[in-house]
């Protein structure tokens, strides 16, 4: 594989794009820096395939990104592969308004090869190439330069690695005919509205002091204020206000900006500077909720109660069992809300009860909790056994408190 120079300038890169353009693949990684800023700030980009690999400066003095750009979003005939795609993705779509397409994610693609979860990419090259990835530029200041020779070999080995893993990761796929079960994931991971907050929406990631409509009403205009400010000064949320003083004000609002200077984990200078103005005009200007947009109770749906926590804990039981013999991750199969809120007896909108885990785990999940199918003990295993007859709902919990037995 022929490792280029760091690319700093446009002919150079649109050379290359060229040519990687008639690839089937490219492994694609960035380097970027978010401590102190709202938008990621693109410090670096590696790209390459099994012929050959570069780094790219985006920070080179006059550098045009547009064929790279072009590489990952206009051309639809060549495969993007990146490991723990979601941030890389999220900075591809502050430039270009666009997500890499079509896209593939080995960190995802390895929960279906039975493989941990969310494996880093560390133990994913030990796993499949048997080498031993050098992390001393780990912690690289990415924005800083000159870059030094070790920091851009550090980073470039993110996508020779990768080129590497993916041919052998799409035969095992193809072998065991998983390759259909990843669809799905790709297509949440390649959604433009995952990289684009809605600022309308912001407030519901936010833990409420309560669930009065007023309190509620006041915590979305105060995160739809705080949004703006952060993209406007390109800082993080927590620098312009903290998720804690933003409920706090909610369910407590100041009558005036003098008022600020007393709540807790503001300075004395939002008294009567201009953010603080700022912030008073939003909360002054919000409105209660309506009954159709109070979140709901239970987001789960309707509560477990004693004895359908046990039909739970049963299809978590089921759950692992069927990962192992399948040999998939468990939580590529089934999340655990999505367990209870079929043991609370929701049937419709679960991803378990549809396409492929319906078939892999979800019609056994529906025969248990239906009384369709009970846990037995042979040669000293747990394993599934349908019945002849449905069981009652009791008996299904008899079956549950025998099979926590050791």
């Amino acid at each position: 594989m022929k490792i280029h120079p760091l690319i700093t300038d446009t002919d150079s890169l649109a050379q290359l794009c060229d040519r990687l353009a008639q690839s089937d693949f490219v492994a694609v990684d960035t380097e970027f820096m978010r401590e102190n800023t709202y938008w990621p700030e693109l410090c670096l980009v590696q790209i390459g395939n099994l012929e050959e690999a570069a780094a790219i400066d985006p920070k080179a003095p006059g550098i045009d990104l547009g064929p790279l750009l072009d590489l990952l979003t206009e051309n639809h005939d060549v495969l993007k592969v990146f490991h723990a795609g979601p941030q890389d993705i999220e900075i591809i779509f502050n430039l270009t308004g666009k997500t890499p397409s079509p896209l593939f994610d080995t960190q995802i693609a390895a929960m279906a090869l039975g493989q941990a979860e969310q494996i880093g990419y560390a133990n994913l090259v030990e796993s499949w190439l048997g080498l031993t990835v050098d992390k001393g530029a780990r912690f690289t200041d990415w924005s800083r330069r000159p870059l030094e020779a070790r920091q851009i070999d550090y980073a470039i080995g993110d996508v020779t690695h990768l080129a590497k893993i993916f041919p052998k990761m799409l035969d095992k796929l193809r072998r065991t005919g998983r390759g259909a079960w990843l669809d799905i994931e790709m297509e949440k991971l390649g959604d433009p509205r995952q990289y684009k907050p809605d600022p309308d929406t912001l407030w519901q990631r936010i833990r409420p002091p309560g669930r009065s409509a007023q309190i509620l009403g006041r915590m979305r205009a105060l995160a739809w204020w705080r949004e703006t400010e952060a993209q406007d000064k390109n800082l993080p949320r927590g620098r312009i206000m903290k998720d804690e003083t933003l409920a706090d004000i909610a369910a407590h609002p100041p009558s005036t900006q003098a008022e600020l200077g007393k709540v807790r984990g503001l300075s004395g200078a939002w008294r009567e500077n201009d953010i603080g103005a700022r912030m008073m005009d939003a909360l002054f200007a919000a409105r209660p909720l309506t009954a159709a947009e109070m979140p709901p109770k239970s987001p789960r749906g309707p509560a477990l109660g004693k004895e359908g926590a046990l039909v739970a804990d049963l299809l978590k039981l089921l759950l692992k069992i069927r990962s192992r013999e399948i040999d998939v991750a468990a939580r590529l199969l089934a999340r655990s809300d999505d367990l209870e809120a079929l043991a609370a007896g929701v049937r419709k909108g679960l991803p378990i009860l549809e396409g492929w885990r319906f078939e892999q785990f979800g019609r056994d999940a529906l025969a248990l909790v239906e009384g369709r199918m009970a846990f037995a003990i042979a040669d000293g295993r747990i394993k599934m056994t349908r019945t002849e007859l449905a069981v009652e709902p009791e008996e299904v919990v008899v079956t549950a408190a025998l099979a926590e037995q050791p």
